[in-house]
């Protein structure tokens, strides 16, 4: 496969899973911020599959494409800034697994909540509160990720 080929590929598959989780973190803090039972349902149904056609699709496409494209041009998997991507690709994923069973679980809550015409449980704001903050880890490493594509520094 030409370089330009796994270039773009790999390049798209960045894009996917940044605007996948800034889609999906957008449309859980608006729908968790109404307070509505049915509607944080509905919608975090939506971002659980969201989550897996997409960002799982991207997640595992990205390691594949990136060792394609490192043996391609010849840069060592293990050295400077490609090891300091594949590091924060592991982060990435140690916060971000946690927050795929955090968003099914939500749901599932909210589903119950909103079929018993109840609020949204105890157990769904403490949910909230860690996918929220597991997020942020997540994010800045994919985002960090994208530096490092990028601007290729010398580390």
């Amino acid at each position: 496969m030409s370089y330009e080929i796994l270039l773009f590929l790999h390049v798209i598959g960045a894009t996917v899973l940044l605007g996948t989780g800034a889609g999906i973190a957008f449309f859980m803090v608006v729908s968790h911020r109404s307070g509505e039972a049915r509607l944080v349902a509905h919608v975090a149904g939506i971002v659980v599959l969201a989550d897996t056609v997409f960002t799982a699709t991207a997640a595992l496409l990205q390691p594949v494409t990136g060792y394609l494209l490192a043996r391609e041009v010849g840069w060592p998997l293990l050295q400077g800034w490609v090891a300091w991507s594949l590091a924060l690709y592991v982060i990435t994923g140690l916060f971000w697994l946690p927050v795929v069973w955090m968003q099914i679980r939500m749901r599932d809550l909210a589903r119950q909540a909103a079929e018993e015409g109840a609020p949204l449980p105890a157990q769904y704001h403490r949910l909230y509160r860690r996918w929220f903050a597991f997020g942020f880890p997540a994010f800045a490493a994919v985002l960090g990720i994208v530096w490092l594509m990028l601007n290729k520094p010398v580390v």
